[in-house]
């Protein structure tokens, strides 16, 4: 099993950065692809990007294509989410999830984005 928690999140301005970190608990970190999503209000949550055990795969959501970087650390058990040139519409909660097969089976708590405009 994984715990996973992510930090990182605040308020920035449109236009600025931030890096989310998620941090897993365990010994099996790098046996896992662990993938970022988010939720804004009202709206049902969704992909953001993702990264392959070893990091050489990186898919993206193409809302977030060119400004967001995911980077894991296997040695750390942390896996990152730099986000430049944020939007309003980036606001959302963003959660880290881990998953050894098909679906994404641990997440974390979440951690508020919000950009002001």
């Amino acid at each position: 099993q994984v715990q996973l928690v992510e930090s990182g999140g605040g308020l920035v301005q449109a236009g600025g950065s931030l890096r989310l970190s998620c941090a897993a608990s365990g010994r099996t970190f790098s046996s896992y692809v662990m993938g970022w999503f988010r939720q804004a209000p009202g709206k049902e949550r969704e992909f953001v990007a993702s990264i392959s055990r070893s990091g050489g795969s990186t898919p993206y959501a193409e809302s977030v294509k060119g400004r967001f970087t995911i980077s894991r650390d296997n040695a750390k058990n942390t896996v990152y989410l730099q986000m430049n040139n944020l939007k309003s519409e980036d606001t959302a909660v963003y959660y880290c999830a881990a998953k050894m097969f098909s679906e994404y089976a641990y997440w974390g708590q979440g951690t508020q984005v919000t950009v002001s405009s």
